[in-house]
């Protein structure tokens, strides 16, 4: 005759608690953020100043996240093979990209197919600082001035040349933005990104380039070129006998780089929160406001809603400049 145990009643409460206690441990790692190392990808080439912007602010967010941040260089393509590459990742948190106005708001206008929409396929975190625009010449130039330069495009148009990283590049496209506040015609000589303009600059092959304080901050302190404006809203302390755009005569000359970060569009709203709150108390630290300034990087942190609705500003700015002056990318 078939017989059958029905288990105990306690038995089967023994079995209930050892079956949740082995789940406790993974659904205590599914909610815990973070758990495991954060990659932080940089759409540029590991040894400049964009990088240490990069690197600087993913060793202070290893310091409050409490897990290692790693830096993934993915240089190439005016930043969008690794503004794509992070677009694609998993919504997880554990994949930031260090953006910017090239990889925001211009190279998606440039590129036909960049691989990733600027505006739906990212969540804002936070901006990290800007980088005003510094006109520069070479250091024996006859342009003391931004007027004077302005004089000789307007006495002979096309002569006076700008140089700049590429087509569609930034600089290229504060170029352009001058031209037109300044309403001369100047010649755009594009390079092929490289240090080659600059250098054309200081050998007197060019006139002029609009740069960002990032790029020719250092060239400046060398002696190597000298600055006639800047786009920030007053002088800036490392270069206090250099006006302003707006003390030359062109007030809506806004124009100036930056760098923002940012996470795959539908990471959950509190890994969004918690890397917000985590990027301002970086911003907070005294030793990141000094590097950063040493970088020419002037630190204005805002948060995930602030950066959300400047990059759809930025991305629109940019995109009108470059459709009405029909610009392409190289």
């Amino acid at each position: 005759m078939f017989t059958s145990r029905i288990p105990s009643r306690r038995t089967v409460l023994s079995a209930v608690a050892l079956a949740a206690a082995a789940c406790l441990p993974s659904l205590a790692q599914a909610q815990a953020y973070p758990h495991k190392p954060v990659t932080l990808i940089v759409p540029y080439p590991a040894g400049g100043a964009n990088d240490a912007v990069g690197r600087l602010i993913g060793q202070k967010l290893a310091e409050t996240l409490g897990q290692p941040v790693v830096v993934d260089n993915r240089p190439g393509a005016g930043t969008t093979i690794g503004a794509a590459l992070a677009s694609k990742a998993a919504p997880d948190g554990y994949t930031i990209l260090l953006g910017s106005l090239a990889s925001n708001a211009v190279s998606p206008h440039l590129i036909a197919n960049p691989g990733y929409d600027a505006l739906k396929d990212f969540a804002p975190i936070g901006l990290i600082g800007v980088a005003p625009i510094v006109a520069t010449v070479n250091k024996e130039s006859p342009y003391t001035s931004l007027k004077s330069l302005v004089d000789e495009a307007k006495k002979h148009p096309g002569d006076v040349m700008y140089g700049s990283a590429g087509n569609g590049s930034p600089l290229h496209l504060a170029g352009e933005l001058f031209t037109q506040a300044a309403g001369v015609n100047m010649t755009h000589v594009p390079y092929k990104g490289g240090n080659a303009h600059t250098m054309d600059l200081i050998g007197g092959r060019l006139s002029v380039i609009f740069d960002t304080t990032t790029g020719a901050m250092t060239m400046i302190k060398a002696d190597k070129i000298r600055a006639i404006a800047v786009s920030s809203p007053t002088r800036l302390p490392e270069l206090p006998n250099v006006p302003t755009f707006a003390e030359a005569g062109y007030p809506n000359f806004e124009v100036q780089g930056w760098y923002a970060l940012y996470v795959p569009a539908k990471t959950p709203a509190d890994i969004v929160a918690r890397l917000s709150a985590d990027l301002g108390k970086v911003m907070a630290m005294p030793d990141v406001d000094s590097k950063l300034k040493a970088l020419a990087v002037k630190p204005a942190y805002g948060s995930a809603q602030d950066l959300g609705t400047f990059t759809q500003t930025e991305f629109a700015k940019y995109g009108k400049v470059i459709k009405v002056a029909n610009i392409k990318a190289d």
